[in-house]
């Protein structure tokens, strides 16, 4: 494990992800793609870890791909290329798909694979000076990887016209569009972040990563009798799941659920 990861697990179960290469502007590789997938793998399974919280040193986000990578990457055979990006198809999708919630903290630029980064996200604080860019058109590429979770952010539309201008987006844009939920102040980032991982955490576990997995299974999926047999039995399953019950009698009795408890 490298510097350029930095994780911190604090004691109400927030695992903090650190991009650390302030001096790169955070740009990645294919070693801190790595690290990524990795730590969110472990973070999936670990049942102390809470919720996810994915930031930045220095004043970037993340610049997108590390330049000397994309040098090695211009020389690697279609074989080698296509390794290459399902590892970080896989690290969106592992990014995606976290059973926890994920809160991305954005500030000065994302850029390229940045921007997929914040689309997977659950949700997105941007600061007033974050730009997100959708720019490998500028130099010969598409944003093939990170397009289904981007396209899901902005939706089709917008995707046609920052996919081919390669425009800078600013952060009241990036709300405006769906990249991002809220704009704050930057000097106010850490403040929202703290409120927000607070409005998170006063949740259960359970529930949250039920709720994830319901907002998976309807999306985009027609109204059917067999949705509604599916959502049925989500809210029975729940409903007699141990944290189900437990929130139902905390709420009865007007007490704090275990969750908040300690």
């Amino acid at each position: 494990m490298s510097d350029f990861l930095l994780q911190q697990l604090d004691s109400r179960g927030v695992l903090t992800l650190t991009l650390n290469r302030p001096e790169k502007r955070n740009a990645f590789d294919d070693a801190l793609i790595a690290e990524l997938i990795l730590a969110l793998e472990t973070a999936a399974e670990n049942q102390a870890v809470r919720l996810v919280v994915l930031t930045s040193s220095g004043d970037h986000f993340s610049a997108g791909a590390d330049l000397n990578w994309m040098k090695r990457m211009a020389s690697y055979s279609h074989a080698q290329n296509l390794a290459d990006a399902k590892e970080l198809a896989r690290l969106m999708d592992t990014l995606y798909h976290l059973p926890k919630p994920t809160l991305g903290l954005v500030k000065g630029a994302a850029y390229g694979g940045a921007v997929g980064l914040a689309a997977c996200c659950d949700l997105v604080l941007a600061a007033d000076n974050a730009s997100f860019c959708l720019s490998e058109v500028k130099i010969g590429l598409i944003p093939a990887v990170i397009s289904p979770y981007v396209i899901k952010a902005m939706g089709e539309r917008q995707a046609r016209r920052y996919f081919l201008t390669a425009e800078v987006i600013n952060a009241t844009q990036a709300v405006q569009l769906g990249l991002a939920h809220q704009l704050v102040a930057l000097e106010e980032l850490p403040h929202y972040s703290e409120q927000m991982i607070q409005q998170l955490l006063n949740n259960s576990p359970a529930a949250l990563t039920a709720a994830k997995a319901l907002i998976y299974a309807v999306s985009g999926q027609p109204l059917s009798t067999e949705l509604n047999a599916d959502t049925s039995a989500r809210i029975a399953d729940i409903r007699v799941s141990a944290e189900g019950q437990e929130g139902l009698n905390a709420f009865l009795e007007k007490r704090l659920p275990a969750w908040r408890q300690g």
